[in-house]
């Protein structure tokens, strides 16, 4: 899935991909991955994931919203952030990056082959995308409408300094009746559905089969914005939504998030944030 635009979400290189066409671990040795991406989006902390879990080293690029946009659109044809740059492939949307990282046949594969398992893993990948990623974006809509450094530290790094501060600054009682409106019907949904994961985590290390899947980073990725890891970095780290990351009972779903964290390598902000390539969009992608 991809991450819509919220403002609150080369010649020799392409001449080494194609005589590795064919030869996965060349291609893999020789091409510098690039993530476009908003820091902060859920879709795109799941591909980092994919990608740590790979062990692949890759070079991100703040997308600038607008104008930042406008460019990832010539690149890719859409403008929602993720975007994978592979050489000459640009793919686009989370779940097609994945896909394609397990195409290249980059271990440990991600989808299981068993079909069984594959269709339990697309589908709980697809319910974290969609059901799941929709309750988190209420429940973090009314925690930022409260606060004002939430709401500024949200935002995508490349936002201007004044827009930054104006949202920051925006009068909280304005926006919290709204996001009580909007949160109504959403939010016992998703407490339920982060109690039951919670229970089947605290019996199991993976939510499908006995090894880490698409599945289990999907769903890491959508508690990254409930309660912010380390690698969120200042001054979001430890950071939550009041009622959800501190809950008792999510206790243990919180605790699976972070040892899957660990197990990627992903503890500290250095960790969770490789290069960022200077300029202010795909139109000026890194050397």
């Amino acid at each position: 899935m991809g991450c819509a635009a919220v403002p609150l979400r080369e010649g020799s290189r392409n001449e080494s991909y194609s005589a590795a066409k064919g030869f996965e671990a060349t291609l893999f040795a020789t091409t510098m991955l690039e993530l476009y991406q908003f820091r902060h989006s859920a879709f795109c902390e799941k591909v980092r994931l994919n990608l740590a879990a790979r062990g692949l080293d890759y070079t991100v690029v703040e997308v600038t919203p607008g104008l930042g946009q406008l460019e990832l659109f010539r690149l890719s044809g859409q403008r929602q952030v993720p975007v994978l740059r592979d050489g000459a492939e640009v793919i686009a949307d989370s779940s097609a990056i994945a896909v394609y990282l397990d195409g290249q046949g980059k271990a440990p594969p991600l989808i299981p082959a068993d079909p069984l398992e594959r269709a339990r893993v697309l589908l709980l990948e697809d319910w974290a995308d969609t059901t799941l990623a929709a309750g988190v974006r209420l429940a973090l809509w009314q925690a930022a409408s409260q606060d004002g450094v939430l709401r500024g530290a949200l935002l995508p790094e490349a936002t201007p300094g004044p827009l930054r501060s104006l949202l920051g600054a925006f009068p909280g009682e304005l926006l919290s009746s709204l996001g009580e409106v909007i949160s109504r019907d959403g939010r016992q949904q998703l407490q339920t559905s982060l109690e039951q994961l919670a229970m089947l985590v605290d019996s199991q290390p993976f939510l499908v089969g006995d090894q880490l899947s698409l599945a289990d980073l999907a769903v890491a990725a959508q508690l990254y914005l409930l309660r912010f890891p380390a690698s969120a970095g200042a001054p979001l780290a430890g950071l939550g939504v009041p009622g959800v990351a501190d809950h008792p009972l999510l206790l243990p779903l919180f605790a699976w998030r972070d040892r899957l964290y660990v197990s990627l390598g992903r503890v500290t902000e250095a960790a969770g944030a490789p290069p960022v390539a200077e300029g202010t969009g795909p139109g000026d992608p890194p050397d």
